[in-house]
C-alpha cells in the first residue's frame, strides 16, 4: 500500500476525519494504544499507534516522528511499513497486521516446526536488511512483542530506532531506557558492565538468540524471575533453559539451537553477523517447509504466556496451488500440461494418449491430478477412460479425490467416486477426503463421500476426526451430517494431542449453536482434556459469554480446576472478562479459590490491570489481602505492574499497604518505587503507607527511588517523612546510591534537603 489517498511514497500527516469513525483498540502498551482504523478514501485498514504525551513526553513523540519519516523510506518485505503520522492523535500510521504480535501468537497457538523455522529465517532477513544500511540501523529493541504477524503468518519487524545510544550517555541511563520497555531478557551481558563502548550490531544478534529460543520453545525466558535475578544470571553466563525444548523435535532443530547459542555467546566477537545467519537459517527453513499458507483462528484476547494456552486451530496444509498447473520446466509450449494451463481443454482431450496417463511428474503427480486441478470434468473423464489409476497418490499421499475436494469440484468428486475412488484413502498424515471436506465446511461433498463409504469417525495421525474439525471451524451443517452417522461414543471421543472433545473445540472458538447441538446429543459439559481443562475453562478464557451461559445452564462445574489449579473464574479474571466473572460468581463459583501457586482470581485481575474485574470480585467477597506465592497480595502485583488505577481501587477496598512479601520483605511501596510509578506511590502515601519500611537488604523506598533517579517520587517521599539517613545492608544511604548511579539531580535534591 503506497498511495493511501496521497502522493506515492510521501510521509503524510493524516487528519482524524480521514479515518472512519469506528476505531477498534487492538493493543495497549506502556506509552499508549494501538487502534485498527480504516481510511475513508481507499477503505484501507491501517494500524494507528498513539502515544500518551503525559507518559512518554512530547520529546519522545517528536523523536518517533523524526525516525518514522526516515523509516517510511525503507522498503523491505520483513520490515513494518510506516505510512505517516496523525498529529491530531499524537500517533503514527502503519500497516495493519491482523495476527498482532509474535509475542501474543506464541502464547495462544502451538505452531508447527516448519512455521517456527520460517519465522526465524524471516526475522533474520529483516535484521540483515537493517544492518546492511550505511551506517547499520540498530534495533536495540528486538523482542517478540516488536515482531508483528500478518494474516499469512509472515513476520515484519517493528519499533526499531525507538531506543538510541546517544553521545555521552551512561550505561546506567541506557539500561533504564531498556528495562523501562520490558527488555531485560534480551539485553546482552556486556551492557551491564562499565565498558564505555556503545552498543553495536552484536547487541541485536544477542537479542535475536533469545527470540530464537522463544519461537522454538513458545515459552517466556526467565519466567518468574525479577530484574535483579535476570541481570545476575545473564552476567554469570546463564541463558534461558534448554529443558524447555520438547524431547520430540526434528533433527534440524539441533542446528537451529546451535545457531541460537552462537548468537547469545558471552563474547560479542563470536556472535555471527546477520549476513551469515540468513545463509544458515534459509536451508533449515527450506528443509521443513510445507507448501501453502497456514490460516489460524484469531483469538479475541491477547494470550498470556504463563497461562494455559489455546490449541492452534487445526489446519491441514493443502496442496501447492495446482490451478497454476506447472509444467515442471521440461516441456515445450505444446506440451500436454501446457494445454491444461492455457485451458485449451478440447485440444488436450484430442492430444492426450494412453502413454501420457501413467507418466509421473514432479512429486509423483500424475496427469489425472493435473486434470482434476484444471476444473474441467470432461478432461478428467477422458483421462480416466484411458486407464488412469483413480487412486494414484502424490509423494505426500494426495489422491485425485483429495485434490477435487480441496478445490470444491463437486461434479469431479462424483465422477471420481463413480470410477471407484476410495473415499477412505488418506494422505501421509492419514487425512481422508472427509477430513478436508469437514475442515472446509463443504456439506455437499460430505454427503457424497458418506454415501460412498467414507468412514465418519476416521482418525488422522493426531487422532482428529472430521467431527473435531467441523466443530472447531464452526461448520454447523457439517456437524449435523456427521452426527447423523456417528455413535454416542464417537461424540465424546478425544483427539490425541491435547485430549479435547468436539465440545471443547466448539466452545474454545465460540461456536454456540454447535455447542448446543453437541450438548443435546449427550456431550459431557464436564469432560476434561489432558490438562484437566473443561469446555468452560476454554470459553471463559476466550470471553465467549453466551457459550459460558449455555455450559453453566447445562451443568458445567464452575469450580473445576485444571492441572495448574486454575478455575474458569481464574481465567476470566486474568483476561478481564468481567461479565463472565459475574455469571460464574452468580452460579456459586468461589471468589477466593486458589491456584497451585496460591493465586486467587483477584491476584490475576490485579496483575493484568483489569480494574472493573477487581471491583466486581471485591463486591462478591473476594479478598484484597489474600497472600499468594511468596506472600504477594493483589496490591503487590498491581504495584509491580504499574497498574495505578487498580492500586487505587484496592486501597479503597481496604487493601493493607504495609504487608511485606515473604522472600525479600518488599512492601507495595518498595515495588511502586522500583517500577517508577509515581501515581501508585501517591495512592499508597495517601493511604498511610510506611515510607520508611525496609526490606531484607535494609533498602527503603527512598533508596529505590534514588536508584532509578525519579525526582517526583523522591520529592513525594521526602515531603512525607522519608528518612534520608537510613543505611542499607551495604551501609549506603539514598544519597550514596544516587552518587554511585550518577543521578546528579537526585544528589542535588538530597543534599539540598539535608
Amino acid at each position: 500500500m503506497d498511495y493511501l489517498g496521497g502522493a506515492p511514497g510521501k510521509f503524510r500527516d493524516f487528519k482524524k476525519d480521514e479515518f472512519e469513525v469506528d476505531w477498534i483498540k487492538v493493543a495497549e502498551c506502556r506509552w499508549g494504544q494501538v487502534y485498527q482504523v480504516k481510511i475513508k478514501l481507499c477503505q484501507q485498514k491501517c494500524a494507528l499507534k498513539s502515544f500518551d504525551a503525559t507518559l512518554s513526553g512530547d520529546d519522545f513523540y517528536r523523536r518517533i516522528i523524526e525516525e518514522a519519516s526516515t523509516i517510511a523510506k525503507l522498503k523491505f518485505k520483513h520490515i513494518m511499513p510506516i505510512y505517516g503520522m496523525c498529529s491530531e492523535a499524537t500517533a503514527i500510521v502503519m500497516d495493519y497486521m491482523s495476527n498482532g504480535s509474535l509475542n501474543s501468537l506464541l502464547a495462544s497457538h502451538n505452531l508447527m516446526w516448519p512455521k517456527k523455522f520460517q519465522m526465524i529465517h524471516e526475522v533474520s532477513m529483516g535484521m540483515n536488511f537493517l544492518h546492511s544500511m550505511k551506517p547499520p540501523l540498530l534495533h536495540l529493541n528486538l523482542k517478540t512483542s516488536n515482531i508483528l504477524v500478518d494474516n499469512h503468518l509472515h513476520v515484519k519487524i517493528s519499533d526499531f530506532c525507538i531506543i538510541h545510544w546517544e553521545e555521552g550517555m551512561s550505561k546506567t541511563s541506557f539500561m533504564e531506557h531498556l528495562t523501562a520497555r520490558g527488555n531485560i531478557s534480551y539485553i546482552p551481558p556486556e551492557t551491564f558492565t562499565q565498558c564505555p563502548d556503545p552498543p553495536g550490531t552484536t547487541f541485536d544478534v544477542y537479542s535475536f538468540g533469545v527470540v530464537i529460543w522463544e519461537i522454538l520453545t513458545q515459552q517466556k525466558p526467565y519466567a518468574g524471575y525479577n530484574v535483579t535475578t535476570v541481570l545476575l544470571k545473564v552476567s554469570h553466563g546463564k541463558r534461558p533453559s534448554m529443558k524447555a525444548f520438547p524431547e520430540k523435535k526434528p533433527v534440524e532443530c539441533e542446528q537451529m539451537i546451535s545457531l541460537m547459542k552462537q548468537c547469545w555467546d558471552r563474547d560479542p566477537e563470536k556472535r555471527p553477523p546477520f549476513s551469515d545467519t540468513v545463509k544458515k537459517t534459509e536451508p533449515l527453513s527450506e528443509v521443513l517447509k510445507i507448501p501453502g499458507s497456514v490460516q489460524i483462528h484469531k483469538n479475541i484476547d491477547e494470550g498470556q504466556k504463563s497461562e494455559p494456552r489455546m490449541d492452534p486451530q487445526k489446519q491441514k496444509i493443502t496442496l501447492p496451488e495446482m490451478s497454476v498447473l506447472p509444467s515442471d520446466g521440461q516441456h515445450g509450449k505444446d506440451d500436454i500440461l501446457s494445454l491444461l494451463t492455457n485451458k485449451d481443454f478440447s485440444s488436450f482431450r484430442q492430444s492426450v494418449k494412453k502413454e501420457h496417463v501413467h507418466k509421473e511428474f514432479s512429486e509423483q503427480r500424475r496427469l489425472l491430478h493435473y486434470a482434476v486441478a484444471s476444473g474441467d470434468t470432461e478432461s478428467v473423464e477422458h483421462v480416466l477412460s484411458l486407464g488412469a489409476e483413480v487412486n494414484c497418490a502424490t509423494v505426500r499421499g494426495y489422491t485425485p479425490l483429495i485434490v477435487a475436494v480441496l478445490h470444491r469440484l463437486h461434479d469431479t468428486v462424483s465422477l471420481l467416486l463413480e470410477y471407484g475412488a476410495d473415499a477412505t484413502q488418506g494422505d501421509e498424515d492419514h487425512w481422508t477426503a472427509l477430513h478436508f471436506a469437514a475442515q472446509n465446511g463443504d456439506d455437499k461433498t460430505i454427503r457424497l463421500l458418506l454415501d460412498k463409504g467414507a468412514v465418519a469417525d476416521a482418525r488422522e495421525k493426531a487422532g482428529w476426526m472430521p467431527l473435531h474439525l467441523a466443530c472447531q471451524n464452526g461448520h454447523e451443517a457439517v456437524v449435523r451430517l456427521l452426527l447423523s452417522r456417528l455413535s454416542q461414543e464417537a461424540i465424546v471421543e478425544k483427539e490425541e494431542a491435547q485430549g479435547r472433545t468436539s465440545l471443547h473445540l466448539a466452545c474454545a472458538y465460540g461456536h454456540l449453536n454447535i455447542a448446543k447441538l453437541l450438548l443435546s446429543q449427550g456431550a459431557d459439559p464436564n469432560a476434561t482434556d489432558f490438562s484437566h481443562s473443561t469446555a468452560l475453562h476454554l470459553s471463559a478464557e476466550q470471553g465467549y459469554n453466551r457459550v459460558v451461559r449455555q455450559l453453566v445452564k447445562s451443568g458445567a462445574n464452575g469450580d473445576s480446576a485444571d492441572s495448574r489449579g486454575y478455575t474458569p473464574l481464574h481465567l476470566a479474571a486474568l483476561k478481564g472478562h468481567t461479565g463472565i466473572c459475574r455469571q460464574l460468581l452468580s452460579n456459586a463459583a468461589r471468589p477466593d479459590s486458589r491456584t497451585l501457586q496460591g493465586w486467587t482470581p483477584m491476584h490475576l485481575a490485579a496483575l493484568k490491570g483489569h480494574e472493573a474485574t477487581v471491583v466486581h470480585l471485591h463486591s462478591e467477597g473476594g479478598s484484597v489481602n489474600a497472600r499468594g506465592d511468596n506472600g504477594w497480595t493483589p496490591l503487590h502485583l498491581a504495584c509491580q505492574q504499574s497498574e495505578s488505577e487498580v492500586v487505587a481501587k484496592l486501597l479503597e477496598a481496604k487493601a493493607d499497604p504495609n504487608i511485606p512479601e515473604d522472600s525479600m520483605g518488599w512492601t507495595p511501596l518498595h515495588l511502586a518505587c522500583n517500577s517508577v510509578n509515581f501515581q501508585s506511590v501517591l495512592h499508597l502515601i495517601a493511604h498511610h503507607t510506611d515510607v520508611n519500611a525496609v526490606n531484607a537488604e535494609k533498602s527503603s523506598p527512598l533508596h529505590l527511588a534514588a536508584l532509578h533517579g525519579c525526582v517526583p517520587i523522591v520529592k513525594a517521599l521526602l515531603l512525607n517523612g522519608a528518612d534520608r539517613t537510613l543505611q542499607d545492608s551495604s551501609g549506603s544511604t539514598a544519597l550514596n546510591v544516587a552518587q554511585q548511579c550518577e543521578k546528579w539531580e537526585i544528589v542535588e535534591l538530597l543534599e539540598k534537603e539535608g
